[in-house]
């Protein structure tokens, strides 16, 4: 602290949000030299004159790339039933963009007829950054969304305590099932993408539940399917796979689109986001955090933006289950993401440090008196 040593004191810390932007940067480049360029154009901090620096006056961008080099190729694994796929990339979605690299993608799509790929957590945060960013800047287009859905989490937003879900409750999944409708009309109606509903099968779903719920995705015209991928391999998801060929190979087209254009500003952008999305009546920020949008605005107009937020809500707050109308988003930070380049508007009060578990892996790890390590698996 201070001292002619160690220069002036500061407070300092660590982020994951910068951490995310590396992550984001490799998943969006698609050569060496762009992601050279985009290090380069990390922002590190502000001069005493109010000067943006950047990662490339350091010098730090060679240096970053060499270590990046390698990672930049995709990993191709196998499955237990020997399928190929692809775990390239990974920022978290309610913080970050939550999808694979373009490389893996792109290199996916040359290979295979049909190529899936995750999107993070939550439809209103994965998917929507999936098509707003990541699409958007790889020139990438889908053409059906599989919104992946559970009992248990239906429940959970029908306001029944984690520790209770394994039990049956058919009135808690009806009152839950709103949060589904509302993820399942934005993947139809916003992004204008057919869409089918997976069920993902677990052992403690009742038949009442699953016939329930299925009743209520049919319903609403959209098709559902109870996928035992977990119990049964790949045998337990071949339906899914079937009807996911059976609406792509149809003639019916989708109407798809971006939820809003590179040219809106950005507090409109996030106004969109929230209103149209997530059920919100208006967003708010201070003074000062609607001052650096504008100037932000000024600078990087075409910029998407990326919501950090709370993946258990629509709204910033996780105690508001189900699907919440009428609220206030209230943007807490902004921050420039300059060489992922996308701006992170900040929520609630998501941390921005990943969620870890009460007692670290590590306490469960040892070796014993043979010299053997125990308590990996």
């Amino acid at each position: 602290m201070g001292g002619t040593l160690h220069g002036y004191a500061r407070e300092d810390g660590f982020d994951i949000i910068a951490a995310s932007e590396v992550m984001a940067i490799l998943c969006l480049c698609t050569t060496i030299k762009e992601l050279k360029q985009r290090l380069g154009n990390i922002l590190i901090g502000y001069a005493y004159d109010g000067r943006t620096v950047f990662a490339r006056e350091l010098n730090a961008h060679g240096a970053m790339t060499a270590l990046l080099k390698n990672a930049l190729r995709p990993n191709l694994v196998q499955t237990l039933e020997n399928n190929l796929a692809f775990v390239h990339g990974g920022p978290f979605a309610n913080i970050a963009h939550g999808c694979n690299t373009v490389i893996a993608t792109k290199t996916a799509l040359k290979m295979a007829d049909y190529v899936i790929t995750e999107a993070g957590f939550g439809a209103d945060l994965g998917a929507e950054k999936f098509i707003d960013i990541k699409c958007r800047k790889a020139g990438l287009q889908p053409d059906l969304v599989i919104l992946v859905a559970t009992v248990r989490a239906l429940k959970f937003h029908g306001g029944i305590p984690i520790k209770h879900l394994t039990e049956e409750n058919v009135p808690a999944l009806e009152t839950g099932f709103a949060n589904l409708e509302r993820h399942l009309r934005n993947m139809q109606e916003e992004f204008g993408l057919p869409c089918i509903v997976a069920i993902n099968h677990f052992t403690s779903d009742s038949d009442a539940e699953i016939i329930h719920l299925k009743q209520k995705i049919e319903a609403l015209g959209s098709t559902a399917i109870v996928c035992k991928h977990w119990s049964e391999g790949g045998k337990g998801a071949e339906a899914l796979a079937y009807a996911v060929m059976d609406i792509l190979d149809s003639p019916e087209a989708s109407n798809f689109n971006f939820l809003y254009p590179n040219e809106m500003p950005l507090w409109d952008k996030i106004k969109t986001i929230a209103t149209r999305l997530y059920g919100a009546a208006g967003i708010h920020a201070d003074d000062k955090v609607r001052l650096q949008i504008d100037i932000l605005n000024e600078q990087y107009p075409q910029y998407s933006v990326c919501i950090a937020k709370t993946q258990s809500s629509f709204s910033a707050d996780p105690l508001l289950k189900g699907a919440p109308s009428g609220h206030i988003l209230a943007i807490r930070e902004i921050r420039l993401a300059h060489g992922a380049e996308f701006i992170v508007v900040i929520c609630g009060n998501i941390m921005t440090m990943p969620g870890l578990p009460k007692i670290p892996a590590a306490e469960l790890i040892d070796v014993d008196e043979n010299g053997s390590i125990i308590g990996l698996f």
